[in-house]
């Protein structure tokens, strides 16, 4: 049977992308890294990690979902157990960039303040990672897009507008129609929002065929910056934008609600629980990063 160490050690090399780094993270050495890998390795039968580079298996990343729900319920238990005092620990924050932006700031902040002793460690990824992290114990908490009521407080609510260069013919007009910019080539983000920007093309009877497609933001918006398109992005993102570029309301857009959400298929950690607590007392979600910009 693998022990907590074992698998401490295996999502730490995963996690940091090396021995050393992962023995460093843990307060342990490199030597001893490697030993308890091959330990475990030895146990289940198959090799976890390559080597050189380091990067996880087929068989590696089978397990290791199994292994961050494991080792997310350890926690939580020891966190839990009468003989401790739950006020201080690290929870894992799994957010999207947009929010990871402009809001994680802002609640960041707020937790620093009332509750010192909780780090936060971010884990930054599109919807589908986020909610697959939350659900897998990756994370302990995560900020959530449309989560089902009473997930957990609504922490921002925005809307998706257009993007565009600023001495586009559109830039600071009032709303527009989706078929406006039916002209324009279409650059979209898959970190994320893509499954909105496709939702935005069906509800306005417009085929969905965008001429490019990549992960980064910031390569997003260089491209929109150089004139090769535009795209649709949350006004969230609005501070990211630099400022050759501007964003248009749209006639029919689309809205998101975004909150703080703990698992829904375990039990959560008990530092989650005074983050939530936290949240819901100190923080509308019309407050800075709430409202949409007009």
């Amino acid at each position: 049977m693998p022990t907590l160490r074992q698998l401490r050690v295996f999502v730490a090399v995963v996690d940091t992308g090396g021995f050393a780094a992962a023995g460093a993270a843990l307060g342990t050495s490199q030597s001893s890294v490697s030993h308890s890998l091959a330990t475990l390795e030895s146990q289940v039968g198959a090799a976890l990690v390559h080597r050189a580079p380091v990067a996880v298996t087929t068989h590696g990343a089978r397990l290791l979902p199994y292994a961050r729900a494991t080792l997310a319920a350890a926690d939580a238990f020891d966190a839990a157990t009468p003989a401790r005092t739950p006020t201080t620990g690290t929870i894992r924050l799994a957010v999207t960039p947009t929010a990871g932006h402009r809001l994680v700031p802002d609640l960041l902040t707020l937790w620093h303040t009332h509750a010192p002793g909780i780090r936060v460690r971010l884990l930054e990824g599109d919807d589908v990672e986020v909610a697959e992290w939350l659900a897998t114990g990756a994370a302990d908490a995560a900020v959530l897009v449309d989560a089902p009521a009473g997930t957990g407080p609504v922490v921002a609510r925005d809307e998706f507008r257009a993007v565009t260069r600023t001495d586009h013919p559109l830039a600071g007009t009032a709303a527009i129609p989706l078929a406006d910019l039916a002209e324009d080539p279409l650059l979209v983000s898959t970190a994320g929002c893509e499954p909105q920007i496709r939702e935005l093309h069906r509800r306005a009877g417009l085929p969905y065929r965008p001429t490019q497609r990549v992960r980064e933001l910031t390569t997003l918006m260089a491209m929109v910056d150089a004139g090769l398109g535009v795209t649709l992005m949350p006004t969230l993102a609005g501070p990211m934008l630099p400022a050759g570029l501007a964003m248009t309301p749209l006639t029919d857009t689309l809205r998101r609600v975004l909150t703080l959400g703990a698992p829904a298929t375990r039990p959560r950690h008990p530092l989650v629980g005074r983050l939530l607590d936290l949240t819901a007392e100190h923080r509308s979600p019309d407050g800075p990063a709430g409202p949409v910009p007009a």
